[in-house]
């Protein structure tokens, strides 16, 4: 039974000693990834842009309308609500503290 003990301990820390070498290994992969990229400057740059704006899905007309009209309708209604919260706020102290505001 001691050899069996002594198997398992044995076989748990050869699996940890491979563990920390495939971080090791995967941490020196990736610092190397680091150094070997170019720097391919401005021009390199604008490129990467245009080929982001090719894969853009631009909304049609009718999307954009209706999403703007949400958009304002929000805006209204949370106007109104913060004014209406405001003004009952503003009555609430001006009647429990009788001050005036002019």
């Amino acid at each position: 039974m001691a050899n069996n003990k002594t198997n398992g301990s044995d076989k748990a820390k050869a699996d940890l000693a491979k563990a920390a070498a495939r971080q090791a290994s995967a941490k020196k992969q990736s610092q190397n990834q680091g150094k070997g990229k170019k720097k391919g400057g401005f021009i390199a740059y604008l490129r990467g842009v245009r080929q982001e704006f090719r894969k853009v899905v631009w909304p049609t007309r009718e999307e954009l309308t209706t999403d703007t009209i949400v958009v304002i309708a929000c805006v209204v209604f949370f106007a109104l609500a913060f004014w209406l919260i405001d003004t009952g706020f503003l009555a609430a102290l001006k009647g429990i503290l009788g001050i005036t505001l002019s």
